[in-house]
């Protein structure tokens, strides 16, 4: 064999490995280009679902913006409603505004009395220099006599569900040994509880102009006090019967104010757990109450509604009202933060 055709045979054969290389880059190649195009592909596919994921977001917002209770209608000028289990602010108005709280008052006094009490099975008598006082500013009273024996339970019921003026006063003469005292732990415990719209002057909410505090404050007060079982037990009380004493041998029976005026005017509502009412003249009429819809317990604190013991219960038409909107809200955790604030006058 001539020694051209050995050369030819050779470069023949050293031609092949760069055909496979070549052929092998391009492989390399194809495949780098379908990794890029799924990679993008992906990427689209993660955008596209992080916007859907962004607009389901904001459809969910604005649904439960929606679904904000309104308290824009209601008689009372000042109101606020709270979620008792998470403490957020569902809906609020003017719920700094100054007011006169009335009987509202009386939470604290009996918040005050049972942090204070030891025993309260033990027996204490109401004097007779606190009745005076009270008879001449036409006080609400729960019937105990002056000289009467009864238990500090007695008193503590008396005071929230017919507001009696003489537990009140007794129970501070009987811890405090003077309403005066007892007054300097309830302003204590507004200082403990960083209420800044608040100072008290007696414990009943007779009218002082001294004496004011405001929803959201009275609403904190609410929310502390149902932390004590007690409270809470005599908060959501509709009746109470007083056991013989030195001066009703047969005792007697306290009804709520509240559950009473109610049943008076023929007002039914499933969600109102307990109250406390409050009236003067200049405070209007005001509740503190306690509600409980679809599993959830709220508070609701509304002040200074036009109107007085001989008119239309407006305070609770507000809380019925309020309460209702919650139910119509299939669940209660798309409530959302509303806030129909409107500038203090």
């Amino acid at each position: 064999m001539s020694k051209n055709v050995k050369r030819r045979k050779k470069r023949k054969k050293k031609r092949y490995p760069i055909l496979e290389i070549g052929i092998f880059l391009v492989l390399i190649l194809m495949v780098g280009i379908l990794f890029l195009i799924q990679r993008s592909n992906k990427a689209k596919e993660e955008a596209l679902e992080a916007s859907r994921i962004q607009a389901e977001a904001e459809k969910k917002e604005k649904e439960k913006e929606e679904k904000t209770v309104d308290l824009s209608d209601l008689y009372s000028t000042s109101a606020i409603l709270i979620d008792l289990d998470t403490g957020e602010v569902l809906a609020q108005r003017n719920p700094s505004q100054i007011i006169y709280p009335a009987s509202l008052t009386k939470m604290m006094t009996v918040l005050v009395a049972l942090e204070n009490i030891e025993d309260t099975s033990a027996s204490v008598t109401l004097s007779p220099d606190i009745f005076p006082p009270l008879y001449e500013e036409g006080a609400s009273m729960a019937g105990f006599e002056p000289g009467e024996t009864a238990t500090y339970q007695d008193l503590l019921y008396g005071a929230l569900l017919p507001s009696g003026g003489e537990c009140c006063a007794a129970l501070a003469q009987n811890i405090a040994g003077s309403e005066e005292a007892f007054v300097e732990k309830m302003n204590e415990k507004a200082a403990d509880l960083e209420l800044t719209h608040t100072h008290f002057t007696n414990t009943t909410g007779l009218q002082d102009v001294n004496h004011y505090s405001s929803v959201e404050d009275m609403a904190c007060i609410l929310e502390e006090a149902l932390k004590n079982q007690t409270f809470r037990e005599i908060f959501t009380t509709k009746t109470y019967s007083v056991a013989p004493t030195n001066l009703h041998p047969e005792g007697f029976t306290f009804h709520s104010s509240m559950f009473e005026t109610m049943e008076e005017a023929g007002i039914q509502d499933p969600y109102i757990q307990g109250g406390k009412t409050g009236f003067t003249s200049d405070a209007g009429l005001c509740l503190a109450s306690l509600g409980e819809v679809n599993g959830k317990s709220y508070v609701l604190v509304t002040a200074h509604a036009d109107g007085s013991h001989d008119t239309d219960p407006y305070h609770i038409l507000d809380a019925v009202s309020v309460y209702g909107q919650l139910a119509e809200l299939t669940q209660p955790d798309t409530i959302t933060s509303g806030d129909g604030t409107e500038s203090e006058e």
